[in-house]
């Protein structure tokens, strides 16, 4: 019984160290991050990426090379 008290001890242990674990962000968070900023970057050139050509076109046109 001696032994089952003991692997009961140490697992609650590990349980408690882990809900208090505060390493903080690892690899998987920055990645997920980095694909989720990708994506906001991607859909806002899918949706304004004509209007901008437009006007960076129009600007070209308007410029004078001396």
């Amino acid at each position: 019984m001696d032994k089952l008290s003991m692997i009961v001890a140490y697992a609650r242990t590990r349980f408690r160290s882990a809900l208090r674990d505060d390493e903080g962000a690892t690899a998987v968070e920055y990645s997920l991050l980095a694909a989720l900023i990708a994506g906001v970057c991607i859909v806002a050139v899918s949706a304004f990426g004509q209007q901008v050509a437009t006007i960076f076109t129009t600007l070209t046109d308007k410029l004078v090379v001396t």
